[in-house]
């Protein structure tokens, strides 16, 4: 019996795994309409507040019996200087109940928990047994990494290529809010990118393996005070943000050869994206509740020490 705690920038979540089924429970921090993000003191205070309803609800799910391990997310990455304040609560409610359970607590990082979660959410975790590439999608990270298995930490993800300037998650939520969206915007961007006909011809701008995202903004916003469907601009963005990931896909392949790719991180979630690659590639794209923040990833992450 395994629990794991994560609380990202926008996201309270909790996770049980009894080393076969998951069962999670999270919840959306609050962003006021209109705005674009939360400071980390907001998403601290939220996060305090959310906690302790999740994981009541879970206990009521979920038989515990003995807890055998648990994990929490410390840090956006497992890299030297990682650090954001709103890890610092799930991390404190871990220690807590590791503490009062006499159960074993392991540390590591969002990142990490992404990863898992989607290789668990597509039924392949025996990747973690040799190198793959997988992308990081979020707000926060646009990243491509190269993962190696790791004694200490499950798994090790090194970046090979990331985005110089605006995250994939900025573009999209950047652009959902200049449309009237709530925040976080992915969904129903994506609807609406669905719901165009228009076709686009895109050059991503690249430098090297990596790529630059900071004009599809400045695009969207002109296409706005041009008074453009709002639809065709959602298609834009998003088609402009798919072209740059296969740019990077390619060049990643030809340099490191065919290993198996996993998309991980809200971001991915997206339809086009998924049509667009998946086929291609033979990608694996983590399911919608998994690509999201979630504790699913730090839940297997203790099972996975644990052995």
């Amino acid at each position: 019996m395994f629990l794991g705690f994560d609380t990202s920038n926008y996201t309270t979540s909790v996770a049980f795994f009894d080393g076969k089924a998951v069962v999670q429970k999270k919840k959306l921090l609050e962003v006021k309409q209109g705005e674009r993000g939360l400071r980390q003191s907001d998403a601290v205070f939220q996060h305090t507040v959310h906690m302790p309803a999740l994981a009541a609800s879970l206990a009521e799910e979920c038989d515990f019996g003995r807890i055998d391990g648990i994990a929490v997310s410390t840090r956006p990455r497992n890299i030297e200087g990682s650090y954001m304040p709103c890890f610092l609560v799930g991390e404190s409610i871990a220690a807590a109940v590791s503490a009062f359970c006499g159960a074993p607590l392991y540390k590591t990082s969002h990142q990490v928990g992404h990863i898992l979660a989607a290789l668990y959410s597509v039924g392949v975790p025996e990747l973690i047994h040799s190198p793959f590439v997988a992308f990081h999608l979020s707000g926060g990270t646009t990243e491509a990494l190269l993962v190696t298995p790791d004694k200490e930490e499950i798994i090790q993800a090194k970046r090979i290529a990331e985005s110089l300037d605006l995250k994939a998650g900025q573009a999209v939520d950047r652009t959902g809010v200049m449309l009237g969206l709530k925040f976080p915007c992915g969904a129903e961007l994506d609807k609406m990118a669905q719901a165009s006909g228009r076709e686009f011809k895109i050059k991503p701008s690249m430098k090297g393996l990596d790529c630059s995202l900071s004009g599809v903004e400045n695009k969207a916003r002109l296409m706005l005070q041009q008074k453009e469907n709002h639809n065709d601009i959602a298609k834009f963005v998003i088609s402009y943000l798919a072209e740059a990931i296969e740019k990077m896909t390619a060049g990643i392949i030809k340099e490191y050869g065919n290993l198996p790719i996993v998309f991980a991180g809200g971001v991915s979630g997206n339809s086009m994206l998924q049509n667009k690659l998946g086929k291609k590639y033979g990608a694996y794209f983590a399911k919608p509740e998994y690509s999201c923040d979630n504790a699913a990833g730090v839940a297997v992450y203790a099972y996975l020490k644990s052995l």
